[in-house]
């Protein structure tokens, strides 16, 4: 009897291996990206935008096109991209070291604007790639290289929650915060990937997907006891589910 695959790689990751970290979720998300765009039929006109952080790896990961940006300015490039080629599917892959800190300003306006285009925010609470500094989406009590004794209100402010903000621009078609720590939340976050990139191929307007996600090298965790505390605190600061979707069911 012939052996049958039931699971292979996507067509739109490269062949290269992911040298993310153990327990590290990019891999996860890269997967449901790439099988999104295979199912989809758009790998031939796909753009991607990898800033800089541990996202700025994805451009040899996933075999699309693209390019890399400065530090939290893959939106303004993005919009080039797509204002430049409108019939392209161009997506941004980011962490909220590089979107929520120095890219505040062109994730928001970006959005404000109603851009046609898809990101992809990675949240995992701290800068993975430099060294594990306080992020803008820091957890209260939390301890980081720059936070030694955990943050706090009075000297570094709240967790900025990305999505609660940018729910309140009119821009914004389609908008969902998911997590990929259990089988369930994989298949529910690739619906969510799945509706952000059709809400830019039917030109709704601007989309972003908050992937809550575990960094167990500058937790000090290892992957399990990462994705336990991701469960256990991440998910009552950042809820997830939909915020906005003017996209409604898939058809």
């Amino acid at each position: 009897m012939a052996a049958k695959a039931i699971f292979k790689k996507p067509q739109s990751l490269s062949d290269k291996e992911f040298t993310y970290c153990p327990g590290c979720h990019h891999g996860i998300v890269h997967r449901l990206v790439a099988e999104v765009i295979d199912e989809l039929g758009i790998q031939g006109k796909t753009l991607m935008v990898a800033p800089v952080g541990c996202s700025v790896f994805a451009y040899t990961f996933f075999d699309v096109d693209g390019t890399v940006a400065a530090h939290g300015r893959a939106p303004a490039v993005a919009t080039g991209m797509k204002r430049a080629m409108p019939d392209k599917v161009v997506f941004t892959y980011q962490g909220d070291g590089d979107l929520a800190a120095i890219g505040t300003a062109e994730i928001i306006h970006a959005a404000n604007r109603g851009e046609k285009i898809t990101t992809i925010f990675i949240n995992n609470a701290i800068y993975g790639m430099t060294g594990g500094q306080m992020a803008p989406t820091t957890l209260l009590g939390m301890k980081t290289t720059t936070s030694p004794y955990g943050r706090e209100v009075d000297r570094e402010g709240y967790p900025i929650h990305v999505s609660e903000v940018l729910k309140e621009l009119s821009g914004v078609a389609y908008l969902e915060r998911v997590a990929v720590s259990s089988p369930a939340e994989v298949r529910k976050a690739k619906q969510a990937i799945k509706k952000a990139f059709m809400t830019q191929i039917k030109g709704l307007g601007f989309s972003l997907v908050e992937v809550l996600s575990t960094c167990p090298t500058n937790w000090g965790l290892s992957p399990t006891e990462a994705i336990n505390w991701l469960n256990e605190n991440m998910k009552k600061e950042y809820p997830l589910g939909v915020f906005v979707d003017k996209v409604g069911e898939l058809k």
